[in-house]
């Protein structure tokens, strides 16, 4: 059974820096690529981050690019996203997702993605 677990959520001040965690469990084939998204309060799900399977390749949603970073431990099966100077708009609940085997590179299309992870809430407070 494939698990998708976030770890890293929780209330942060504008301005501040989160990191999340992601780890797979369960696939059945290796360095799955890996991508976040984000839901805020009354709104659709959206696009944050994804990464590709080697590690080398990742996209950004315009609105956490140049302030975040991701990447991957593929002997952990886990990735990370990093966020600096976050602002309350950066409120939502964050949800890790992987392709499933054979994909290479990262997507923005939520139907892309395989499985998914229960999320984690990241609220910041101005």
């Amino acid at each position: 059974q494939v698990q998708l677990v976030e770890f890293g959520g929780g209330l942060v001040q504008a301005g501040d820096s989160l990191r999340l965690s992601c780890t797979a469990s369960g696939l059945t084939f290796r360095n799955p690529v890996m991508g976040w998204f984000r839901q805020a309060p009354g709104k659709e799900r959206e696009f944050v981050a994804a990464i590709s399977a080697s590690g080398f390749g990742y996209i950004f949603a315009d609105s956490v690019k140049g302030r975040s970073t991701i990447s991957r431990d593929n002997a952990r099966n886990t990735a990370y996203l990093q966020m600096s100077s976050l602002e309350p708009e950066d409120t939502a609940v964050y949800y890790c997702a992987t392709r499933s085997a054979g994909a290479i590179y990262g997507s923005r299309t939520e139907s892309d993605y395989a499985y998914w992870g229960q999320g984690t809430r990241v609220t910041v407070s101005s």
